[in-house]
Parts: structure tokens; sequence; C-alpha cells
């Protein structure tokens, strides 16, 4: 069996489809002939570790751990949060920022180039190029964000000539809250530059978007393959029981940003609320996951308290039957126009899912794209109104709250043949096949 070598900060991964993505390729791959040994920091910071996911590791997969230094605990203790993990969806985005919050981002820009976990990459380098001396590999993965990771790659290259494959599960300087960075001038330019680096001397590129692959491809000569995040079909292999609760379910799964609060839908949901009391009774809307306080404002600002439901972080098979359940499937996007560029991670469970998808953001995105092409969902502009949507929805029979039933009408199942072309398992055997060409 031949070896890949994984370079990763998210091990074991948070409930993040995104995060998931190596997961489940490590799930996959030894049944295409690949022992994949995962590189990982042994006390990384991270929102939530979900335990349950931990299940699907095989017993070939071989897990390196080193200690990382970071700089968060110096940032969570000059913020009041003692020693606390994973504060808020989004520092950089945030729409609300504390003199203390701004001089924070500040340092983290200018100080640490490309991220935080930049002291991890020279440590990384010496200890797995003693390693590999031992334990040859036939390539090495860099999967990032954090992007530091694809420097450890690049200096494994340069000094063993390992094929290397660089994986951007997200754009580097063409990221959505790059931009939102207040970065000085030669810092901007030398994130440019290391972008560049990994881009030119890397064997091979993966990205999981067809519009960042194409700028990708404009910018360097090296191949740039397409390899999309995904679903897993055993996650959604359970039977559910049967819902009696007669409620009409509004669903989000997974980080919620203030910079995606849909405004609009709030308003329409409370139009709908106002126009009859019998939806108002039978709405629910639930959010899993972390969420931005900002979003809760907005929704009980709006009069939707009492259909609210914060549930929390749930283990992630618990969040797949939040989105089977669902009526809707909320997918709200991010502002900002290079967000327009790629899939959020969890679009492809969604898609999986079989209720219909309510996305919010650019009607002429990457996302809005995916959902048109598949039939499983619509895009709504930020200032549009989808009340249509959601009084159709309403009138379906699973209105009342026919749980897994739904999963049987003839456009859910027709919604979940068309997620299908991104089954991991499908995905992984194209990963494969690149891994081979490449050793």
């Amino acid at each position: 069996m031949r070896r890949v070598l994984v370079i990763t900060y998210y091990w074991p991964p948070t409930g993040g489809s995104g995060v998931q993505r190596w997961l489940k390729f490590a799930k996959y791959l030894p049944s295409q002939g690949w022992q994949p040994v995962i590189y990982t920091p042994s006390n990384p910071e991270q929102l939530a570790v979900d335990e349950s996911l931990l299940a699907d590791i095989p017993d070939e997969v071989e897990v390196l751990k080193r200690p990382i230094r970071e700089p968060y605990a110096i940032y969570h203790k000059l913020m009041g949060r003692g020693s606390a993990k994973g504060s808020g969806v989004n520092p950089i985005n945030s729409q609300k920022k504390s003199w203390k919050q701004r001089l924070m981002l500040w340092i983290r820009s200018n100080l640490f180039v490309p991220d935080p976990r930049a002291g991890w990459v020279r440590p990384s380098v010496k200890f797995l190029c003693s390693y590999l001396e031992e334990h040859p590999v036939d390539v090495i993965v860099t999967t990032g964000p954090p992007q530091s990771v694809h420097l450890i790659g690049r200096g494994l290259h340069r000094r063993l000539g390992v094929p290397w494959v660089a994986d951007f599960r997200d754009p580097w300087t063409k990221m959505f809250f790059f931009e939102n960075l207040p970065l000085l001038p030669w810092v901007r330019r030398r994130h440019f530059r290391l972008e560049k680096s990994v881009l030119d001397e890397a064997t091979a590129v993966i990205s999981v978007t067809p519009r960042v692959q194409a700028d990708f491809a404009s910018r360097t000569s090296t191949p740039v393959h397409l390899i999309t995040n995904g679903y897993d079909e055993s996650d959604f292999a359970a039977d559910l029981p049967e819902r009696t609760d007669g409620k009409f379910r509004v669903v989000h799964t997974g980080l919620f940003a203030s910079d995606g609060n849909p405004l609009e839908l709030w308003n329409a949901l409370a139009g709908l609320c106002s126009e009859s009391s019998d939806f108002a009774q039978r709405l629910e809307i639930r959010l899993a996951g972390k969420v931005d306080p900002e979003i809760v404002d907005s929704i009980v600002e709006t009069g939707l308290g009492a259909q609210l439901k914060l549930l929390g972080y749930l283990p992630h098979p618990e969040s797949v039957a939040e989105l089977r359940q669902a009526d809707i499937i909320l997918l709200p996007l991010r502002h900002g126009p290079e967000y327009s560029k790629v899939y959020p991670g969890k679009i492809f469970e969604c898609m999986a899912a079989g209720p219909s998808i309510l996305g919010i953001g650019p009607t002429d995105s990457a996302a809005a794209e995916l959902l048109r092409a598949t039939g499983t969902g619509i895009m709504f502009d930020w200032d549009a109104d989808p009340s249509a949507f959601i009084r159709d929805a309403a009138a379906m029979p699973s209105a009342a709250g026919k749980g897994q039933a739904c999963i049987t009408r003839p456009e859910q199942r027709q919604r979940v043949a068309a997620a299908s072309d991104y089954s991991r398992s499908a995905l992984t055997a194209r990963l494969a096949a690149l891994l081979s060409e490449l050793s």
C-alpha cells in the first residue's frame, strides 16, 4: 500500500464539512490502495471537537501529533476570556469591534504571517524531515487554511523532492476576509509572494470550486485540479424517527456569522407570522452550531424570539438529522465579492439531505449556480423577499411534520440523486487517481 503524508491543522476536525474533508478522504483512501499518515498539532485552537467523527478513522491511518505554540492564550487573557477557546464565529469579520479587538487584529495580521500558526512551520519541517528518512511516503499533501501548513509542504518538497500537493479548501489572498485585515503594505506584498511560491513550487494544486480553480490556473503553470467537498453517504443511511411535532422547521447548521445575517428572511418570516397565527405557532427557526450574537439579536428584534431554538453545537450525526428533518434548509452566504467564488463546505450535505435549500446571497455566485444545476434549491439576493418560496414550502405535506416520510416525496428523491456526484467515496476515487499519477 502506498503512503501519503497529509499535513492538516484540524484532527480530529470540527463538525464543518470543509475541515471534515481529509477525515473523509482518510476514511476511503485505504480502499483505493493508499495509507494516510496524518500530521497535526496536539494542542490546536479549535471552536469545537466532534469526537463522534473519530469512528470514521480506519485502522490503517497513522496519526502524528506535535505541539504547536499559538498566540491565542495571550489574546484570550487580554480580552478577559481566560483560556476559553473559540469565542465568536469570525473575529476578523465581526461588524462590532472594541479597541482591544482592533488592536489584537492588527497584531495578528502584521506580526503573524501568513497566520497565527506560522510558528509551527520550522519545527514541523525539522521533525518531518527526520521522520520521512525512516518512514518514506510517496506523496505529501498540505491542506489549508491555515495557509501556513502549505509552507511546511514547501519546505519538505525543497529538501526531499517528494511530490507535493497543495490542497486549498479556501483561497488565500482572494479569500473574502483578506481585505478586512489591517495589513501593512509590505505584509500584504509578503502574502502575495508566499502564495505565489506555493502555487509555483507545488507539484499539483487542488481547488474545491471551479472559479477558484480558474483563478489559480491563471496565476501559475502548476496543474490545478478540481476536487470539491462533498457528503458521506453513510451519514445519511440511518432511519430517522417520524416527526409528529407539527412544526415547520427552518434549519441552519454550522457557523452562522454576522456578515451572513439574512435580514430580509427574518422580515419575511415575521410577516408570515403576522398574516397567520397558525404559521406563527408552527414555525421553528432551529440554529445548530456557533451563532454570532448579532444573528440572535436580529431574530429577536424582528419579533421571532418565541420561534427561535438555539441548539448549540451538535455531534455530526445529530447535525445531519436536523438537516434531514427540516422543511427548509437555510444556506446564507457571506458578504464580500470574493466569497461568491467559493462553495460553503456544508452545501453538499444540505443537498444530500433532501429538503429544499433556501440560499441567501449573490444570485450569480458559485453556490447559486450549483443549486440551479442540481435543482436542490434557490438562491435569493440579499434584499429579495423569499415569502413566496416559504409559503410554497409550508403548503407541502411535510409542513404538518412528517419527518423521515418527507424524504420519500419525488422532488426530494430527485434532489438526493442530483447530489450523488459529490459523495465522499466518489471524490476520494478522483483523489486517489491524482495521487497515483503523481507518484
